[in-house]
């Protein structure tokens, strides 16, 4: 079965090439013209990858995200992010809140293809990651298969990202990770994501588990490491 996408874009030239080239990859193009409609087709439809501007009608794409990733039922589909908005604030928001990738307009609709199979390259199972694999830390333990995270037994809610980057601390204790790595580790390759992002995202860490203010220490210059004590 082919892999549906759902576009949520306002401007119909836009949507109309998304979904000829979309179509011509094998993809299942679906289109919503606002954020609302958006957000209802992503519960109804559940596509497997979801392409988001964020200037919308009704809702704005990062409402829709918002919205989105604290649902449990779609909040692990991939999201990529369109915008015509160069400004890195909106680029550092929707990456907070677990945007998979972000892609500025202008853009090439092969690029957007290109992009939209890295992501669903990323998402494919790492063979060398057993799926049962479960990491123990402190109280803190991080269950790979069931994509689950409890501080002495209380479930812990993370994005997507959020996830990630604390499975790769909890693999290396002990180790210092560049946030070079962790970006690789979290968003994959070829990703237009900046370094700040890392450091939003381990402050949320932080405060959604405040055991890892002390846990997770910053080596300034370089990157985090998680403490092995």
């Amino acid at each position: 079965m082919n892999r549906s996408i759902l576009i949520v874009e306002d401007e119909k030239e836009i949507r109309d090439l998304l979904v000829h080239y979309l179509r011509k990859e094998g993809f299942q193009p679906l289109v919503a013209p606002d954020g609302e409609t958006g957000l209802a087709m992503a519960r109804s439809e559940k596509p497997d990858l979801i392409l988001l501007d964020i200037l919308l009608p009704k809702m704005d794409g990062l409402e829709v995200l918002r919205k989105i990733r604290t649902d449990r039922e779609i909040s692990r589909i991939p999201v990529a992010m369109l915008t015509a908005k160069g400004d890195e604030t909106d680029r550092i928001v929707g990456l907070e809140l677990g945007a998979d990738d972000y892609i500025p307009k202008p853009f090439s609709p092969r690029e957007v293809v290109a992009r939209i199979k890295a992501i669903f390259r990323r998402s494919r199972k790492d063979p060398e990651e057993p799926e049962e694999k479960i990491y123990d830390h402190a109280g803190l333990r991080l269950d790979v298969a069931r994509h689950e995270v409890r501080f002495k037994g209380k479930p812990i809610s993370l994005t997507s990202k959020e996830f990630r980057i604390l499975q790769a601390l909890l693999s290396a204790p002990g180790r210092v990770l560049t946030r070079e790595s962790i970006l690789q580790k979290a968003w994959g390759e070829g990703t237009h994501v900046i370094d700040r992002t890392v450091d939003v995202h381990i402050a949320k860490l932080r405060q959604k588990i405040p055991f890892l203010s002390e846990a997770i220490e910053t080596v300034k210059d370089v990157g985090y490491k998680l403490r092995e004590d």
